[in-house]
């Protein structure tokens, strides 16, 4: 009889627990040990973004709102905020922070402030502990443009931006372009395409897509970053960004260089993304050899590796 009696404390205190749990299964203290990253209910999702950190790490973070905050008795008093954000992190931890007043930027920390996710513009970092030392540092946030789900990013809070590209393009971050002559040679990133993707082709390998800058440059246009033999310098908007962009070009001894510059009116240092596609005079080839590469394929590829581009800013 006994022992019935303590098996039925057991279960009563389990399913209490249970019903505990369940309430507060997303409190900022509860929902980090339990890897939940639900918002409460009363909040609905307004935006999602995957942010690359140093050391590889990365945050997904998942923001919610709520209705909007009863206003405070006093001017001098800021509004309390209603928000929340899910974090889904890379070393396996999901957790659900309260938005909390901020001067810049948004802030969100649990109850004892033990986890800070701060968020401003494109970038985010998270502290921890008492020191409230940086666990996830220099984080920018990444494109999520449907589609390149399986591409690599490349991401760094010196160069000031993240940008992805497809599998087997190799990275140059020490990349130099001396087209311009002795002097004028503008430093940057280069993605070149994969070896196999101008195999059986008269496009070379080393075509592919830089991203350039110019530090000392009064006003950011494309023009700057060619030589003479450029086209017309026109204005154009493509995925919510406006750009100035140029063509140019040239040919010798059989080979074809055609170069487009997108630069973004406004960055400092004057950055502008590069297509250098290289290709031979396939009239060179003895018939049936080779066959002519697919530019309007290339060009749409290059065009997904620039849309990608995100500014640390």
């Amino acid at each position: 009889m006994k022992g019935r009696n303590t098996a039925l404390v057991l279960v009563i205190i389990i399913i209490l627990a249970g019903v505990f749990v369940w309430e507060y299964r997303d409190s900022s203290w509860l929902a980090p040990l339990l890897g939940t990253s639900t918002a409460p209910a009363s909040q609905q999702q307004v935006a999602k973004q995957s942010y690359a950190c140093d050391a590889g790490k990365t945050i997904t973070a998942t923001y919610y709102q709520g209705a909007a905050a009863t206003a405070p008795a006093s001017s001098s008093t800021p509004p309390v905020p209603n928000g929340s954000v899910a974090l889904v992190l890379s070393d396996s931890r999901s957790m659900t922070l309260p938005q909390t007043i901020s001067g810049s930027g948004i802030r969100y920390a649990n109850a004892d402030e033990s986890v800070v996710f701060w968020s401003k513009g494109n970038t985010a970092f998270i502290t921890e502990g008492a020191n409230q030392s940086q666990t996830f540092v220099n984080c920018i946030a990444t494109s999520n443009i449907e589609g390149q789900e399986s591409w690599t990013t490349l991401a760094s809070s010196t160069l000031g931006y993240s940008v992805r590209y497809p599998a087997g393009y190799t990275v140059n971050t020490s990349y130099a372009y001396q087209a311009l002559g002795p002097g004028k040679t503008i430093y940057g990133t280069m993605l070149t395409i994969p070896a196999t993707e101008a195999t059986g082709t008269n496009l070379s390998s080393d075509s592919g897509v830089s991203i350039e800058t110019l530090p000392k440059a009064g006003t950011c246009t494309a023009d700057q970053f060619l030589d003479g033999q450029i086209g017309t310098t026109t204005e154009i908007t493509d995925n919510g960004v406006t750009y100035s962009m140029a063509k140019g070009g040239g040919a010798g001894a059989g080979n074809l260089y055609n170069e487009y510059v997108y630069a973004i009116p406004g960055t400092s240092p004057c950055l502008a993304v590069r297509y250098f596609i290289h290709s031979t005079q396939i009239g060179n080839y003895p018939p049936g050899t080779v066959k002519a590469f697919d530019q309007a394929a290339l060009l749409s590829e290059f065009d997904g590796i620039r849309r990608s581009l995100v500014l640390g800013k």
